[in-house]
């Protein structure tokens, strides 16, 4: 009944003329102007400057003035030695950070819900977000001293002298152990707002039907999380591609680029360091390419899970 309220209003809105709406609401327009033009602004606006993707881009020359040269530098992207092997680098480092780093936020987040020591929950919470706000330079210089060889504090527990940083098989666990311990807290203040507006009501019905803890977190908690996490996942999977690339190329060594070597530090190498406009901003269009397509395929599943997060 009340959908259907809701739908009867909804249309009596729009059947209002466009400028007596605006001029009723002249203020939230006001407010939108200024996010809609800084995104157009810094956003849409560069846009224009993929065009060198296609041309031999001369800075002399312009965008207009430099050769058309099509899908040159994609083809010579794909025939690069280190092609699938930073496909292969970039594709694991995320869907790994996502497979580990997605469902511990909504472990601890139920956890600290249950909580009943205010003081101590608080503390917990302290303890969790903090890193979150620690840049991720210092974070780097942090896990170097941490797995220093000498006087590391992973090595003094060891008891071993081992450089793992120099070390390929540990460097996926090393980034994924780092994303987790930096970024945890953030998405366990997601998931606590959401959690906080949980009708209370039911946690107390509930207990009067005498369910455990356990029930009501699998009845009531994860069903009231299921919106944002989906949310979370369809976000998360848009940047599946988008390796985070300070923390690559702070900790990266000659010596692990096996599993080191990924797109967005090869951008950064090709178009700052070589000053190969056309052909690093290839690559980054090629990345983009499959970002969207990943995140429509992952929204049109996400979309037989929850309707409400389906926007495309």
């Amino acid at each position: 009944m009340s959908k259907n309220k809701s739908k009867t209003a909804a249309a009596v809105m729009t059947q209002r003329p466009l400028k007596k709406r605006i001029m009723d609401n002249w203020q939230l327009y006001a407010m939108l102007a200024v996010p809609v033009l800084l995104t157009i602004v810094y956003k849409y606006i560069p846009m224009y400057g993929i065009q060198i993707a296609f041309r031999d881009y001369k800075a002399s020359k312009g965008f207009t003035g430099s050769e058309w040269v099509g899908f040159e530098w994609f083809l010579r992207f794909f025939s690069a030695p280190t092609f699938w092997r930073m496909i292969k680098n970039t594709v694991l480092l995320s869907l790994f950070s996502l497979l580990w780093s997605f469902p511990i936020p909504i472990i601890l987040a139920l956890l600290l819900n249950q909580m009943r020591f205010h003081r101590f929950k608080r503390v917990t919470q302290t303890v969790l977000y903090a890193p979150h706000f620690i840049s991720t330079m210092v974070i780097c210089g942090m896990i170097r001293i941490f797995l220093s060889p000498s006087g590391g504090l992973i090595n003094l527990i060891a008891g071993t002298s081992i450089d793992f940083l120099t070390e390929s098989a540990a460097f996926r666990t090393i980034y994924i152990a780092s994303g987790i311990w930096q970024d945890a807290g953030w998405g366990i203040i997601i998931y606590m707002a959401t959690l906080a507006n949980i009708d209370t009501s039911l946690y107390e019905a509930a207990k009067v039907d005498g369910a455990s803890l356990f029930q009501r977190i699998r009845h009531i908690d994860i069903p009231g999380l299921t919106s944002i996490m989906v949310l979370n996942l369809i976000m998360s999977a848009g940047s599946l591609m988008n390796v985070g690339f300070e923390k690559v190329w702070l900790l990266q060594t000659d010596l692990n680029k096996a599993t080191s070597d990924v797109i967005s530090v090869y951008v950064y190498q090709q178009g700052i360091e070589n000053a190969k406009y056309s052909y690093s901003t290839a690559v980054g269009l090629f990345n983009t390419v499959i970002n969207i397509i990943l995140l429509i395929l992952v929204n049109k599943m996400a979309g037989r899970i929850s309707d409400e997060t389906s926007f495309i």
